[in-house]
């Protein structure tokens, strides 16, 4: 599996990520805790279709042991890759400003060194082509299972890093009306990459 992180250099570069690719399967917990209580919901994410040209991928996430469903709670997601070509780390919409993008950012210790650079230009000037951890937003378009009066909001969006020597992925909710800084945590699993089962999620 390839991933595309061209920078400035007028052609694509290709980083090798073999556990970021469609069909792959994460699955972990996202914290949703608050000051009135201490929750952990169970969530397991999939890789549907990806356009990593154009800095897209999308997917399902299905979120476990939610107390106000009755069944597991599936959403359908899109997703931006930060590869300086198609989209930098400035958000610029969803109700996120430079300084929301760049507090989310930076409690991810792998984003450190980016920083000085990131505040200067928004990434622009980087090349992300070979750097071990892949930043992505993203961000919930709908509900696929349940109505919209499940109880639950997918107004924000997902601060993602993505660490290519494991397959791990660590990502903290944005929603202005929401529980500040509730973590996803997730790890790969082997889960539908066996044989070519998966290539029939690929985009046309």
């Amino acid at each position: 599996m390839c991933v595309v992180l061209g920078a400035n250099s007028g052609r694509s570069s290709c980083q090798s990520c073999s556990l970021l690719g469609v069909g792959q399967a994460f699955s972990g917990t996202q914290n949703v805790s608050s000051v009135q209580k201490d929750e952990a919901w169970r969530v397991n994410v999939r890789i549907q279709g990806c356009d990593l040209e154009h800095g897209y991928l999308c997917g399902t996430m299905e979120a476990l042991n939610v107390p106000m469903a009755d069944t597991p709670v599936v959403t359908f997601w899109e997703g931006e890759i930060v590869d300086t070509k198609n989209y930098t780390f400035f958000t610029g919409k969803w109700e996120a400003s430079p300084e929301d993008d760049i507090r989310h950012w930076s409690k991810f210790p792998s984003f450190s060194p980016l920083l000085g650079q990131v505040e200067a230009d928004g990434g622009k000037s980087l090349d992300l082509s070979n750097y071990p951890y892949i930043f992505m937003r993203w961000k919930e378009q709908y509900f696929v299972n349940v109505g919209t009066d499940c109880g639950l909001t997918i107004a924000g969006f997902y601060y993602i890093c993505f660490s290519c020597s494991n397959g791990s992925i660590s990502g903290f909710y944005y929603d202005p009306n929401s529980s500040p800084y509730q973590k996803l945590e997730l790890k790969s699993t082997n889960d539908g990459r066996s044989g070519f089962s998966f290539s029939s999620y690929e985009l046309q």
